[in-house]
Formats: C-alpha cells, structure tokens, sequence
C-alpha cells in the first residue's frame, strides 16, 4: 500500500501530472516520431533466471535496420538496476551512476558508440556482448536496452561519465540471424528492451514491536519496525508496495496519533505500507503512533504481522510476526474514550484490508513516496512518514486536488495519449 503524502510529494506528482496534459497541448507528438525512428528494432532478449551473486554474465544483443535507409552511428545503451553492476566496459562506452529518484530506484547506465555504417536490413551486434555482474544484494533486478540513433545518456541526476578502459569493440553482421521486426502500435517500445534479471538469493523480511507500560489514562508511544535483514535488497514492480505490515493494537487502547503510512482498516487495526517499491537490505520502515490506556484488560496485547504476499526469497518465517505486549498499572477506565478489544466501540474504517500486497487501499486511493492524512483534521507527513495528526484512526487521501488531476489523466489516456506519456517516462529514465 504505498501512500502519498499530503505535501511535497503529492505536489510533485500532481505538478508532473500536469505538465504531462501540457506537454500534450504543446504537440508533444513529434518526440513520439523522433523516438520512434528511424528503423532500427531490437532482437528479442530473453530473461535471465538463476544467476550466482558475485557471477558475471554476458548480454546477448542484436538489432535490425529495418528501415529504407544506411544508418551511419548508432548508441547502445545498458542500464541496470542498483543489484546489478557493469564490468571492465569498452572504451567506445562511458558509465553514469544515477541516483534514484521520484518512483525510480537508482540505476548505473553504460552508453557505447559504434561508428559505423549499419546497412538497411543487415541484422547487427557486437562482436563481444557486453558482461554484467551479480552483486552480493542481487535478487529481482531490471536491464533496460536501447538501441537509437543518438546519444542516449541519462538525464539529471546522473554522474559525471567514466569512459572504459577495455579494447574498443565494433559492430559486426550477423547475416544468417533472424531480422527483428519492426515496432507496432500494439508494441511501440521496439528500440528498447526490459529484461528481467533473476538471482538465486535470499531476502529477510522481519517485523518488531515495543513493549508498552503505563497506567490507566496515560498516554505511550508505540514503535513498530518493518526491516530487511538482507542479504539481498528486494525490488517489486513501481507502484507496488514492498509488503504491508499489519497491526492490531492493544485491548483497552485508543490511537490518539496514527502514522501516515498507515490506513485504519477496523477498529484498533492498520495496514501500514511502504514508502516506495524497494527496499535496501538493512533498511526497512519504522511506523510511531501514540495510544491512550484506557482501561486495563487482563493480558491485553497486541500483534504486528506480515501480509501475506508470496515472498519465496523470504526463507525464515519465525520472525514474519510478533506480539505488542502492554503492562498496565492501576484498574477501572478513564471513561468517554473508544478503546479497541472487546468493549464494543467503533472506529471509522477504510475497508476490509488487503493481505494481498497488491499496493491499494481499501479506499481506492494509492500512491507512494509519503504518508497520508488522518480523518477528521489536517495532518503533515515528513519523510519519516510520522503523521501529526493528534486524534482519531486514518483515513484516505484520495480527495482534493487529486481528483481532477487524475478525471484529466483519464481523459488524456482516453484521447490516445497514453504513448505520449509512456515515451516520456522512458525517457525520464534515461
């Protein structure tokens, strides 16, 4: 469940938004022909399963000329995803590192020039495919190519490039090689390629909890922590959150600070997600609330856990839970408050609640990169995704500004603008 949160970066995303539907009313059309052309089209790559981290592994490419006309220099481009790493590169290549950036996880992109004359219907590669290697927190990562007739560096946020030390390598044709075909509407992307890349290794999710004491009246904070221990860092498609970590607070207790990565689901109980779609090994989320005691319930405690999205990397279960154990002193009730567990009280809900990982709420609005709004007031969530509301469980963000941003994406899409603002997403990327 990736949220967004009610300043900054809602802001980014709607300014963004908006600038895409300008970008459109501008004639953004000829940098769709521009990217398109002039006729050069990628061979298929297959994904690549199994590999070893520390292991190096080659990059098979080719690609066709199939437009009219000779084509005198083409580029080459790499980019992989922070598990992946380039080896010694040709020195027709340069490296950029690229940090992440928005919804983007960061990346390092080697460019390499060629030369060359490419004939109209010749079938092309290089002579020596370029080598990848492993790194030791590789699990799910990305290789984009592209192949263009222009230089197809990265854009801002990119290093200073570092130009390779290995022998030059040139084009060669490949005369008996199938001819790629050209692109479709169906399938414009034909001068690039995303491959999957798959590494036999293994991810730890964890989850901790505080141990709470107070007495009756008191108000305590409460830390939940969502960690991976590694070794490998785990990518999940954009816009999907990592997991959802799943709380179930105290009997006797009520929420008088939520937390802006969590939505309340039920009474005393919130999905809480993640700020983006990876998460590093070692790093994690941590998610604060503020609870009042309101009575004592003999062995009251609650519980924090994992949803239940398939997480195959994740070989040890035992710590996919724990218990939120509350020590009360004092007895009766403070009166007037709700409190969750057996006492009949009601809180505002959002919904059932997903186990399913599948990044929505349960109130139809998702986002990423922050923490959403509390019900009932006006809340600000910083980067630590804490919410500042003061009362009452969460709710959805999903109103506002938000609404005609997304009723004008919807109308764009359905005006055949979509391929406008997908080619623009590529080439944010590069």
């Amino acid at each position: 469940m990736l949220q967004s949160a009610p300043g900054l970066p809602v802001l980014r995303k709607s300014v963004g938004a908006i600038g895409a539907v300008v970008l459109i009313a501008l004639g953004a059309g000829p940098a769709v022909a521009d990217d398109a052309a002039p006729g050069l089209t990628l061979g298929r790559i297959a994904p690549i399963d199994g590999v070893k981290p520390g292991s190096s592994f080659e990059v098979p490419v080719t690609f066709t000329n199939t437009g009219t006309e000779a084509v005198d220099k083409i580029w080459l481009s790499y980019s992989v995803t922070r598990g992946l790493g380039h080896t010694e590169l040709p020195s027709n290549c340069v490296r950029y590192e690229v940090a992440s950036f928005d919804e983007a996880p960061s990346s390092s992109d080697a460019v390499c020039e060629f030369d060359q004359t490419v004939k109209p219907g010749g079938v092309y590669s290089p002579e020596k495919p370029l080598s990848l290697k492993a790194l030791d927190h590789a699990l799910y990562d990305d290789l984009r190519v592209v192949v263009s007739t222009y230089e197809n560096g990265p854009g801002d946020g990119a290093s200073q490039p570092v130009r390779g030390t290995g022998p030059a390598v040139k084009l060669v044709e490949r005369p008996d090689a199938a001819p790629a075909g050209a692109g479709s509407s169906a399938h414009p992307d034909w001068d690039a390629a995303e491959v999957a890349v798959t590494a036999a290794n293994t991810a730890d999710f964890q989850v901790t909890a505080d141990r709470l004491k107070g007495r009756v009246g008191d108000t305590v904070p409460l830390k939940v922590t969502f960690t991976n221990a590694g070794p490998a860092w785990v990518l999940r498609d954009l816009g999907t959150p990592v997991t959802q970590v799943l709380i179930k607070m105290p009997a006797g207790t009520t929420v008088t600070k939520g937390n802006g990565f969590c939505d309340s689901v039920a009474a005393g109980r919130y999905a809480c997600g993640t700020s983006q779609s990876w998460v590093d090994e070692g790093d994690g989320e941590t998610y604060t609330f503020k609870l009042k005691i309101n009575k004592v319930v003999s062995g009251a405690k609650g519980s924090v856990a994992l949803a239940g999205e398939p997480r195959p990397f994740d070989k040890n279960k035992a710590n996919d839970t724990t218990d939120i154990l509350l020590d009360t002193a004092g007895g009766g009730s403070t009166g007037g408050d709700n409190s969750t567990g057996g006492d009949g009280s009601t809180s505002s809900t959002r919904g059932t609640g997903s186990t399913g990982g599948s990044g929505t709420s349960s109130a139809g609005s998702s986002g990423s990169g922050g923490g959403s709004t509390t019900a009932g007031d006006s809340s600000t969530t910083g980067s630590s995704g804490t919410s500042t509301s003061t009362d009452g469980d969460l709710a959805s963000t999903g109103s506002g500004t938000a609404l005609p941003i997304a009723a004008a994406a919807a109308g764009a899409l359905a005006a055949g603008t979509g391929a406008v603002l997908m080619v623009r997403r590529r080439a944010a990327r590069r």
